[in-house]
């Protein structure tokens, strides 16, 4: 009996001192626990760093900057904004009107130096730089052929002034006229020795390289182009046939109402019928490019007289190598301007037919530009009928030298 009491009184002591020091352990983890939270808080807590102020002094900054515009904003006036905008659109047509300038002074290296490695003969024109060229209203290409000899005496004794007044022309009125043709596929042959001797006679040809041949007009056409404007610096580039009676005082008035414009397609427009049909005249091989059989062309300038500003000739010079060429050359000039900016002029003085229409229409006060015959694509039997048209229909000789342009 005394062993058990023993016994029982050592396990309750043992379970009081258990109790006592489980209750120890967790105030002491109680107040452990509480200190390391403590110490973790004050470690999160710190001071930003120079360089987290410094950021959030820009997104403050910010902020605030984004406010003041947005009052500034409220209270512009309209016409502050005007003028801004104004400004603007000065600078972007500033830039290019200077692109437009490089582009054709590129233009005129490219074709320097073809003709330097192609072994051509140099202008004197050529050799000056952009700055020194003297600017010109118009250039005149009066389109001709080998076989055309009496057709060029018709229109040198009517509307094409010839030596001293020639020059006159050039010099005072800025009006460039000249025979245009190339050279036969027998390169010094008679035909191109005979336009030679008559050149040194008159001193009026235009001569391109270029081999001559009515299926190569296309050809012709766009060469013409090519060079005039490497040539001489003109606001437009005329192109006319031989067969063709031709106002020119008239031409250079009807020309400075459109000298503001940059990209100018001027002439009669027309739409004529794709022909499919081989050995007719005017037959396009490539009239599948057209549409379905018996559609028209896009409008296009009749092939008797047309006129470009000096951007398109330029646009024509620096891409002649990719310019497409169909049969027709005035088909294939129109096909070179569809798709870009041009203004397109449809103007019916440029294609009045032979009296009595034109001089009907000069006795009303409104002179023609041009006057031929559509049946015959030009004045029929011209060498023997332009003096008459001329008589008729002509502006009268002192015209071009009382005209100011």
């Amino acid at each position: 009996m005394k062993n058990r009491d023993q016994q029982a009184s050592r396990s309750l002591i043992s379970q009081k001192w258990t109790l006592l020091l489980c209750i120890g352990s967790f105030c002491a983890g109680l107040l452990f626990t509480n200190r390391m939270w403590t110490v973790s808080d004050s470690k999160l807590i710190t001071r930003p760093t120079s360089i987290e102020s410094e950021g959030l002094k820009l997104v403050s900054e910010g902020c605030n900057l984004r406010k003041s515009l947005q009052m500034k904003n409220v209270k512009r006036d309209p016409k502050q904004i005007f003028t801004e905008v104004s400004k603007t659109h000065q600078a972007i047509q500033t830039l290019d009107k200077t692109i437009s300038s490089l582009e054709m002074e590129l233009a005129a290296a490219r074709s320097m130096q073809e003709s330097i490695v192609n072994g051509s003969p140099i202008s004197e024109e050529n050799t000056r730089s952009s700055t020194e060229r003297k600017k010109y209203l118009m250039v005149v290409g009066v389109n001709t052929a080998f076989s055309s000899r009496k057709r060029r005496d018709s229109v040198r004794a009517t509307w094409m002034p010839q030596g001293e007044k020639r020059k006159k022309l050039e010099e005072e009125k800025g009006i460039i006229m000249r025979f245009v043709i190339g050279h036969s596929a027998t390169v010094g042959g008679i035909l191109d020795r005979a336009i030679e001797a008559e050149d040194r006679k008159h001193g009026d040809f235009l001569r391109l390289d270029h081999v001559e041949g009515y299926l190569e007009l296309s050809a012709k056409t766009k060469t013409y182009f090519a060079t005039a404007v490497t040539m001489w610096d003109a606001e437009f580039y005329i192109k006319v046939d031989d067969d063709v009676h031709v106002n020119i005082a008239t031409l250079g008035h009807t020309l400075v109402r459109h000298r503001k414009k940059k990209r100018v397609y001027i002439g009669c427009m027309k739409s004529g019928p794709v022909l499919a049909q081989k050995g007719v005249r005017y037959h396009e091989p490539e009239y599948w490019k057209f549409g379905e059989s018996g559609n028209k062309y896009f409008r296009h300038a009749t092939g008797q007289l047309y006129g470009i500003s000096k951007d398109l000739a330029t646009y024509i010079s620096l891409n002649q190598h990719v310019l497409h060429k169909y049969a027709n050359e005035d088909v294939s000039l129109g096909s070179w301007f569809i798709g870009l900016d041009v203004e397109h002029i449809d103007d019916r003085r440029l294609c009045c037919g032979t009296p009595p229409d034109c001089e009907w229409k000069a006795q009303a006060g409104n002179i023609c530009v041009a006057s031929f015959d559509w049946t015959c694509s030009g004045i029929c039997r011209s060498v023997d009928r332009i003096k008459e048209v001329h008589r008729r229909c002509g502006e009268g000789e002192n015209a071009v030298w009382s005209a100011k342009f």
